[in-house]
């Protein structure tokens, strides 16, 4: 287990320094960098903003007139609030989605759910994401269209994050707010986790398919114990450790849907702001939101790493 650890420190040490280094070659970019740095050299140049990273400074917005590190906190709970929920949409609904289609193989329910994965897998996000506010916003009326709650609910930012803040609000609103608020979120979130959805539950399937072949599950069901008993207690447990691997995977997919998801809901987080950032050249914005986002990717992959490795018995012996 010794030995893993320090493989992910590594691993998290490299991926630190590129991501860095990457952003400090995009930082030149800018008119601020011409002035910014006091040393010459490249090496000198990038330990200095290594240090102006670490003491907080990321830079001034000239769009904004603010510090970018101000700026991006601002809109960084938004974008959390969304990827959290649309990876528990992914992971919750691709498992059962999975379980269900390993449980009916070779019938019409697991040809009917595979096929539907495929075409979740297959849609562009832009194009789904308008089909379902055509559908259930502007057709049915069920969702609004647009941004994280209703105008008419005045919420005091505490925390930033929506559903957090309502329930502090209750005073006022009740628990109005929080479900408008939830009602607001619900569209942009599925239309992130479809892609990484359709990818847990086709791995589920297989995962399970290939434990459900196994000699103790033969021994289990000459015991008498019902499929389902045997799904969730014996074979999941064992079939998990590739799901949560490549539930990682899934994280850059969803961080790199949430820009354009972001754009299409007009929802005010990191990644909508990123992109108004490219389109008016705020060379410091755009080198944080970067940044931030990777750093993001970084952090999730790193604990879904470390909950398999704990998971796995054997990782977990004495090295």
């Amino acid at each position: 287990m010794l030995k893993l650890l320090l493989k992910h420190v590594t691993t998290l040490i490299m991926s630190l320094f590129g991501l860095t280094l990457l952003t400090f070659i995009l930082s030149q970019q800018g008119d601020e960098a011409l002035h910014r740095y006091q040393s010459e050299s490249f090496i000198g140049q990038y330990s200095e903003y290594l240090q102006f990273l670490f003491a907080g400074d990321w830079g001034y917005s000239s769009i904004h007139n603010r510090d970018v590190l101000s700026d991006f906190l601002i809109h960084f709970p938004a974008t959390i609030e969304l990827v959290l929920l649309a990876l528990l949409f992914a992971i919750v609904l691709g498992l059962t989605l999975g379980i269900m289609a390993a449980n009916r193989r070779g019938k019409w329910l697991d040809n009917g759910l595979m096929g539907m994965t495929l075409v979740g897998y297959s849609m562009p996000i832009y194009w789904w994401g308008m089909l379902l506010v055509l559908l259930f916003s502007l057709t049915l009326g069920w969702t609004p269209v647009a941004g994280r709650i209703d105008y008419a609910y005045d919420i005091t930012p505490i925390t930033r994050f929506m559903l957090i803040d309502t329930l502090l609000n209750q005073a006022e609103y009740g628990l109005n707010a929080f479900f408008n608020a939830l009602l607001h979120l619900i569209l942009p979130a599925i239309t992130l986790s479809t892609i990484p959805m359709a990818i847990i539950a086709r791995m589920t399937r297989s995962s399970l398919l290939g434990v459900l072949k196994a000699e103790y599950i033969r021994t289990a069901r000459s015991k008498g114990l019902t499929q389902q008993r045997i799904v969730w207690v014996h074979a999941l447990r064992n079939a998990v450790l590739p799901i949560l691997t490549i539930s990682g995977v899934q994280i850059s997919i969803i961080m790199s849907g949430v820009i354009i998801t972001e754009y299409i809901f007009a929802w005010p987080g990191v990644g909508k702001w990123l992109l108004e950032a490219v389109s008016r050249r705020d060379f410091a914005s755009i080198q944080a939101g970067i940044l931030a986002l990777s750093l993001m990717v970084i952090a999730f992959n790193l604990a879904l790493d470390l909950l398999a490795s704990y998971m796995n018995p054997r990782l977990r012996r004495p090295s």
